[in-house]
């Protein structure tokens, strides 16, 4: 559980109870996602590989509209949890620049999903790949454009690099505590290092597609996740790849799922 208060008594453990459950909807979310990859992978390529692709599906679910609006508060909740300790952290001291920074991350990561969610659930959701080719087109309008979309694109491939890294390494196990025997499991372990793995190779391929549209000066190449996952399979061995990364992703699903449980928030 997490050592931080920003309140007392019933008002903080319900606000870590649903901030909790933004872990279980990510999961759910990512999952989507490697299903909608899958189905990609082997022909079906209807629906956008990505966030609004899964959204997307869960709205046109029976009660889709009432577990979106159960999403975006989850969402909203982790969200507004990350963006306080990001507060409390920073009162801590530089020792400390580097989790103030990380948190900073998750609360635009997890608000963005909110308002997404919010956005499905109130039938306004549209094309994530068509969210990132607007914003590429109009940051490349502006002075120094291209070189900030390059610098986007530098980013997220760093953050891809990352993931693979924490994959790798299983430095995702410092995110649990409280686990049973103070261990994680094997099936936990192997679902969060292919999951984070394969996460950061799609995250690694949006950075690419990032650096080549500000390159080519060509916003239509920034495509979002959806994009990575139609260019892996377009490569070599791309059915096998894409299929390995779809899985991967519901790998990172499970993963989230323990994490609502024993997650450090």
């Amino acid at each position: 559980m997490s050592s931080a208060t920003y309140f007392t008594g019933t008002t903080q453990d319900a606000w870590e109870k649903a901030a909790r459950a933004g872990y279980a909807v990510s999961g759910v979310l990512h999952a989507l996602i490697g299903v909608l990859a899958l189905r990609l992978a082997f022909g079906d390529s209807s629906a956008s590989a990505d966030q609004s692709g899964a959204l997307s599906t869960v709205a046109q679910e029976p009660f889709g509209q009432v577990v979106l609006w159960v999403a975006a508060v989850a969402f909203l909740a982790l969200g507004a949890w990350q963006a306080a300790k990001a507060a409390h952290v920073g009162h801590a001291g530089r020792a400390h620049r580097g989790d103030r920074a990380k948190a900073v991350g998750r609360a635009v990561v997890y608000l963005a999903l909110a308002a997404t969610s919010v956005a499905w659930a109130d039938g306004a959701g549209s094309s994530s790949s068509d969210q990132s080719k607007g914003m590429t087109s109009d940051l490349m309008s502006a002075p120094g454009g291209r070189l900030l979309v390059g610098a986007i694109g530098v980013a997220v491939l760093a953050v891809g690099v990352y993931h693979v890294v924490k994959g790798w390494r299983k430095k995702f196990l410092e995110d649990l505590t409280g686990l049973p025997g103070g261990q994680a499991g094997r099936g936990t372990v192997i679902a969060g290092r292919v999951g984070y793995i394969a996460k950061g190779v799609a995250l690694g391929i949006v950075g690419v597609l990032f650096a080549l549209a500000a390159w080519h000066a060509d916003e239509s190449e920034a495509t979002g996740l959806d994009g990575a996952m139609r260019t892996l399979k377009e490569g070599p061995a791309g059915t096998l790849l894409l299929a390995l990364v779809a899985v991967g992703f519901i790998a990172f699903g499970v993963y989230c799922v323990v994490r609502t449980r024993y997650g450090r928030l």
